[in-house]
């Protein structure tokens, strides 16, 4: 076999893995309803294969710096789901979705302009949540419709986040850790999301899958930025690792506290 075709067999690979991780939990959103959902689609279903390919690929010093670069583009994050959740109570699909896609494009050019640190990078984070998620509460509760699949779901999602990897990994080498790291963490997931299901179940209840998910970004961050530290001290490997474990642990947490309250909230007279 010759080395250009192993890389690209080795390239379909990676993509095929990240593929399947993401049509998987956007399957089990839809099935859950919007609460379970917004913790599934915020688990690294989408940027986790990406920086496994990446560390596959790079040294430790790449991908720490990389993490870097994701998170403040994980508070980019948040503001384009605080524009489609606003917009999608009254305005169109196409209105809704590319204005929070725009918004997220300006922030990350812009995030892109600067050298963040640790520290800069979790400031930018704690604003952009102690804006947004007050402000996202009241349109966590909405009964999710039921929702019939059709035949393009699965491969339009698929294609998604293929092709997402395949930027990611083929372009690293020339790009840098800086441009990976923030293509990286592209929420490939919300973007299905709301394209498939805005015009299939309105855009209130799509929206309360986004809304619902913002403790769970707020938990995805404190994950890369475990994984930074924990990439320095520890290699690639850990680092993923436990940065992997903070964002379950973090979303299981947040799953149990809401059982607690729906139980509180049953047993009350």
């Amino acid at each position: 076999m010759s080395l250009d075709l192993h890389l690209i067999l080795f390239l379909l690979l990676r993509m095929a893995i990240a593929a399947a991780f993401v049509v998987s939990a956007s399957v089990i959103t839809e099935r859950s309803g919007p609460v379970i959902g917004a913790l599934v689609a915020t688990l690294p279903v989408s940027a986790g294969p990406s920086y496994v390919f990446l560390a596959i690929d790079h040294d430790a010093s790449f991908i720490a710096q990389g993490a870097l670069a994701s998170l403040p583009v994980n508070a980019a994050t948040i503001f384009m789901g605080l524009v489609y959740v606003v917009l999608a109570q009254r305005q169109s699909f196409a209105v809704s979705v590319a204005s929070a896609v725009g918004v997220w494009i300006v922030l990350a050019s812009i995030i892109r302009l600067f050298d963040w640190t640790l520290a800069a990078g979790l400031a930018v984070n704690a604003v952009a949540f102690g804006i947004c998620i007050p402000l996202l509460a009241k349109y966590r509760h909405v009964k999710m419709p039921l929702v019939t699949r059709r035949w393009y779901d699965i491969p339009f999602r698929a294609a998604l986040v293929a092709t997402l990897v395949a930027i990611v990994v083929s372009t690293s080498g020339w790009v840098g850790p800086r441009v990976s790291g923030l293509i990286a963490l592209y929420p490939i997931v919300f973007t299905s999301m709301m394209i498939i299901l805005h015009p299939r179940i309105g855009g209130p209840p799509t929206a309360a899958v986004l809304a619902n998910s913002a403790w769970g970004l707020l938990g995805f961050g404190m994950a890369i930025a475990v994984m930074h530290v924990a990439v320095v001290q520890f290699g690639s490997a850990a680092g993923l690792m436990l940065a992997l474990c903070t964002c379950v642990t973090w979303n299981l947490t947040l799953w149990w506290r809401g059982r607690r309250a729906m139980q509180r909230v049953r047993k009350e007279p």
